[in-house]
Order: structure tokens, then C-alpha cells, then sequence
């Protein structure tokens, strides 16, 4: 792994005496950004930690400095240096007047997606997720590269802040053969990625940054037309995309589904659900966690769907040791706040709470749950006389055990009228896997039929 940074030409548009403390510091190679702000003192960010640079309290003279020596700024308010991948971003006060400054280090890092060279040669969308400052430009340039470089494919670059190929009208050799169309404002990248694709005839589109609905309804507009798209996003998980209204056209949309009776029951789930509503335009999902751990969705379409329905789902993880190695395992997931979400939202329309293991029955209702195989039960009585429960027990001879404790229940028994108003009890039992069973009356006969109906 090779890594290209120039870092000598952003430190040249710095004060000297910020210059100097950083061409002598050890953790030189290790730079993320560099924060200049008015009356205070610099600061650089290393990936070990903040670090204080100087003494000297910075003046308007010094941010004149280097304003003066950069780019312009464009209306988001960035600039680069040319021939470089270094981003300076600006703050302002209420009158435009420039009062802090961002430098962040570009670098280009030649191998950093081998661990994901089968993913790319697969030829299926890849979408890129990760929080600000993980490195998802770094990688999607790279990808850029060996697209066009080592698998000869026709790659247009959207570089809507010249963070891909650097600031300058010839583009950095980090992104090889590559071609690269600049965006004058940042509202007209959703214009541009289709223009890409009417003029220019590419194979592979690349993206940095989808935010806005347009964007993202534009990127949908690409992968129907059959080409290649692979773009980042802000967001550390597929779940941060299904709760986010504007970027859901990406992985196909969400929307709200009522369900006749009959249709619900022949599911085993409730009538209000929500689905996707078409065709994510993106295959493959990256969660970048880390700089060397990657969490990979192979099928998003098959992830959304079971993140919908509230169930397990498999990830593939990959991770490059301090030698290079590779090393992919197989993790299980669950996305309980989005089940929980969507079951708490459920009963302002409906009070019994349901989920998709859930079977009706004529008097009660039962929830299928692994707890339910172990040889000794433990029952929480809610809403019910305890000595009623333990003469149904004493009378059918069944294996259970009344608790008073609902951390150590294995079921939950109570009236359904009471059941209904209680949202917190029901939380609860689902974030513990604890089946709820309810009954309409208290009454010997109907208890003793759900006991054997349990214990069957």
C-alpha cells in the first residue's frame, strides 16, 4: 500500500509558524486536518489525537495569509490547491468575512480496496456509508483508478467539490484514466451525474457524497439505465438510510402498507407494515467502521427486507491485519430499534402488539420464541390472581414456575385489556425476547388451555 500526499504543498500555504511545528512533528504522516480559527490557537487533528501546534493566537493577517494563496471559494464555501487533493474549507461570520479555516490532508493510497477487489469486478452498484472524516473519498478515488486503470472500464468522476481529483482543470493522477466533470454549484450535481451519462457513454458513474433527494432520485435514473454507479454517503449503517426520508430512494424506497385481515394473519404480522418499494439502486452496501474493518452487505435488497420485518439478517465483515492479510467472517444482525420503532408507531392504530412470530388463536394469543424450548419456564403473572395460576399448575401437573421478577421470566401471562394499555411492559418483552400471552378472561378453563397449548 502506497500513499501519494503532497503534503509539503498545503504546508507551504500555512504561517511558518505553524509550518514549522509540523515538518518537524513525529505524527507528521498521520495528519487528518489542520484548524485555523480567529483568536485562538492552531490545532492540528492526527488520527492519535488533537494537538495544539503553537502558542501564538491566530490573527486576521494569518487568515489573510492564506486565503490569499489558495483558490477562490466556491458557494459551499471550499477551496483547493492546485495539483493536489487537500480541501481547505472556510467558516464565516454574519458579514461573509472568512474567521476560521479547515485544511484537510488528500491523500491518495494505492491498494486500500483490495479488500473489496471481488466486489468491484462483480460489476454490481456499490453504495458507501461511513460518518465524515472515515475516508470514504480516499477509497471511492481509488476505486476510480483501478476501474479504469486495471479493469479498463469507461469511468466518469461527478467531483462536485474537486475533492476527488484535486483542484485544479487537470485532474490528480490518482484517479488514472479516469475522466473527471466539475460542478459548478453544489444544487447542480443531480444535472450532472445525468449528463454523465447522455454524453458521455460511461461504463462506471462515481459520486461523492449523495445528500439531497434529487441526487439521490438521479442516481435511481442511472442504475435503470444500466450503468455502473458507486457513490458515498453520509450514515454509519443501512438502518441510517431507512430512517432517512431523503435518501431512501437509494436502497428502493419505503413506504407504508395496509393489509386486509385475511393477509395479515396468513403473514403473522400486523396490518400497518412498511416495505420497500422497488429496486434498490444500489447492490452492495460498505459500512466502513474503520480504517481496516469493513461491513459488507452482498444483498441489499435481501438486508432492507429483513431489516424491515424485524429480522436476523447475515453481514459479511472483513478485516486487513497489521499484515496484510484479509480475514472475512460472518456476523448476525438484528435492527431491534427499527422492529421497536415500527411496533410502538403500530399502536396508535392498534393495542395489541404483534409481531411477525405471533399466531392467533380463538381466546389468547401466543408468541413462538426459542425461550420456549428450555425445561423449566418461569412465569410473570400480569393482571392475574397468582393463586389462580397456581391451582390451574397444581391441577394439569405442568412444569412451570412462578416469578415476581420479569428479568427472569421466560412468558408473560395477563388479561389482554390490561396488556393493551401497558406499552412499557411491552417493550420491554420484546427487547428481552419474552413472549406475551394474553387471555380475555380469567377464567380455570381458558388458563388451563393456553398452559397446555405452552407446554405442548
Amino acid at each position: 500500500m502506497s500513499i501519494n500526499e503532497d503534503l509539503d504543498k498545503l504546508l507551504d500555504n500555512v504561517p511558518f509558524f505553524i509550518q514549522q511545528n509540523l515538518n518537524h512533528h513525529p505524527n507528521k504522516d498521520k495528519l487528518i486536518e489542520i484548524v485555523i480559527d480567529l483568536g485562538r490557537r492552531p490545532e492540528a487533528r492526527f488520527t492519535t489525537g488533537p494537538e495544539y501546534l503553537s502558542q501564538k493566537i491566530i490573527s486576521w493577517q494569518d487568515l489573510d495569509y492564506i486565503t490569499k494563496r489558495i483558490s477562490k471559494f466556491s458557494n459551499d464555501n471550499r477551496a483547493g490547491i492546485e495539483r493536489t487533493l487537500h480541501r481547505i474549507s472556510c467558516i464565516r461570520n454574519r458579514q461573509s468575512i472568512i474567521n476560521g479555516l479547515t485544511c484537510r490532508v488528500g491523500r491518495a493510497i494505492f491498494g486500500t480496496i483490495c479488500i473489496i477487489r471481488d466486489l468491484l469486478e462483480s460489476g454490481q452498484s456499490i453504495l458507501i456509508l461511513g460518518k465524515p472524516g472515515v475516508g470514504k473519498t480516499t477509497i471511492i478515488r481509488e476505486i476510480a483508478r483501478v476501474l479504469s486503470d486495471e479493469m479498463e472500464k469507461r469511468v466518469v468522476i461527478v467531483d462536485t467539490s474537486n475533492e476527488i481529483a484535486g483542484d485544479s482543470d487537470v485532474p490528480h493522477s490518482g484517479i488514472g484514466r479516469a475522466r473527471r466533470m466539475q460542478v459548478a454549484k453544489t444544487e447542480f450535481q443531480h444535472q450532472i451525474m445525468i449528463e454523465a451519462v447522455e454524453n458521455h457513454m460511461p461504463e462506471v458513474i462515481v459520486i461523492d457524497e449523495i445528500g439531497t433527494e434529487l441526487e439521490a432520485l438521479a442516481a435511481r435514473t442511472i442504475a435503470e439505465k444500466g450503468v455502473q454507479l458507486v457513490g458515498t454517503t453520509h450514515g454509519n449503517s443501512l438502518e441510517n438510510l431507512i430512517k432517512n426520508p431523503t435518501l431512501t430512494d437509494l436502497i428502493g424506497g419505503i413506504q407504508h402498507v395496509t393489509l386486509s385481515d385475511d393477509e395479515a394473519k396468513r403473514r403473522g404480522t400486523q396490518k400497518s407494515i412498511l416495505e420497500r418499494k422497488a429496486y434498490p439502486a444500489f447492490q452492495i452496501a460498505i459500512e466502513i467502521n474503520d480504517q481496516n474493518l469493513w461491513t459488507i452487505h452482498e444483498n441489499v435488497q435481501n438486508s432492507i427486507d429483513l431489516l424491515l420485518r424485524g429480522n436476523y439478517a447475515f453481514a459479511q465483515i472483513r478485516q486487513i491485519t497489521s499484515t496484510q492479510k484479509i480475514h472475512i467472517k460472518y456476523k448476525r444482525f438484528q435492527s431491534e430499534s427499527l422492529l421497536l420503532f415500527q411496533n410502538l408507531s403500530n399502536l396508535k392504530t392498534s393495542l395489541t402488539l404483534k409481531t411477525n412470530s405471533w399466531t392467533r388463536f380463538n381466546q389468547y394469543t401466543r408468541i413462538k420464541s426459542p425461550n420456549l424450548k428450555t425445561n423449566k419456564m418461569f412465569i410473570y403473572v400480569y393482571s392475574l390472581s397468582n393463586n389462580l395460576i397456581k391451582e390451574v399448575i397444581s391441577k394439569t401437573g405442568v412444569k412451570l414456575v412462578l416469578t415476581n421478577e420479569i428479568q427472569k421470566a421466560t412468558i408473560i401471562i395477563g388479561l389482554k385489556k390490561h396488556l393493551k394499555q401497558n406499552l412499557k411492559l411491552k417493550k420491554f418483552a420484546l427487547q428481552k425476547n419474552i413472549p406475551i400471552y394474553t387471555v380475555n378472561r380469567g377464567s380455570v378453563y381458558q388458563i388451563t388451555k393456553l398452559l397446555k397449548s405452552i407446554t405442548k
